[in-house]
């Protein structure tokens, strides 16, 4: 199921936060990729549905640089088949002594309109990465090849991201906080929620900085406040 313009856009003005609060009230608890964050600050949201590389462990007589001679190596053939507007995530089974991939790669998927890549590992080329422009999210700098470590064995399957499930397709949003995986069926529902949700977080956000109490307003217990909501929400034009 294509992810709408519609849904994309609504998700880009959401934090990972909020969609974790939606999440968890439908009984998700284990969405949020651990440990990855972003190698520059991003300006909005990261968003786009996944396209996925697994490592297992390298086994030396098959793990040599020889390995990237062949175009069909499931890491190179990822940078070139992953769809645009997609997310490439690697399952480096949350192990940053070796890098998922590095600058020429990424520099690549940008080329190709990927919409973002991440990794439970780390990327070699960390700065050079950074100054890309394309969102990056991964746990730490690493400069070995993946060879040192990873086995690329195969592409656009369910995979285990920083403790998180993965399955192709899935979307995943990633800001400051990292990166969450919302599954696919329930991206709109969830981004509509995640919406309504932000206004309401935005007016609290406005009433406490004028030095209102929570009590009442977070959650929104006192039934005024949510009158006095409606009031600002058509002020804002939210």
């Amino acid at each position: 199921m294509a992810l709408s313009p519609e849904t994309r856009d609504k998700l880009r003005r959401v934090s990972t936060a909020t969609l974790a609060t939606a999440l968890f009230k439908r009984g998700f608890r284990s969405q949020m990729i651990q440990g990855p964050l972003p190698l520059h600050t991003p300006t909005e949201s990261m968003v786009g549905e996944a396209f996925t590389v697994r490592y297992i462990p390298a086994r030396e007589d098959l793990n040599t640089l020889e390995a990237f001679r062949d175009p069909s190596h499931p890491q190179r053939k990822a940078i070139e088949t992953c769809p645009p507007g997609h997310v490439l995530v690697f399952d480096s089974r949350k192990d940053a002594r070796a890098a998922s991939a590095g600058a020429i790669l990424v520099g690549r998927l940008k080329a190709r309109g990927v919409a973002g890549v991440v990794t439970d590992g780390g990327f070699r080329d960390s700065a050079e990465i950074a100054a890309l422009g394309i969102p990056a999210f991964h746990t730490r700098p690493s400069a070995p090849t993946n060879l040192t470590l990873n086995h690329a064995i195969d592409i656009n399957v369910p995979i285990a991201c920083g403790d998180a499930p993965v399955f192709p397709g899935d979307v995943l949003v990633g800001d400051c906080d990292g990166v969450i995986v919302i599954p696919a069926h329930l991206a709109e529902e969830i981004a509509g929620e995640a919406t309504e949700m932000t206004a309401y977080e935005d007016f609290v956000t406005e009433k406490v900085a004028e030095g209102r109490t929570i009590v009442g307003l977070y959650p929104a217990t006192n039934p005024a406040s949510l009158e006095e909501f409606k009031v600002w929400r058509a002020a804002k034009g939210r």
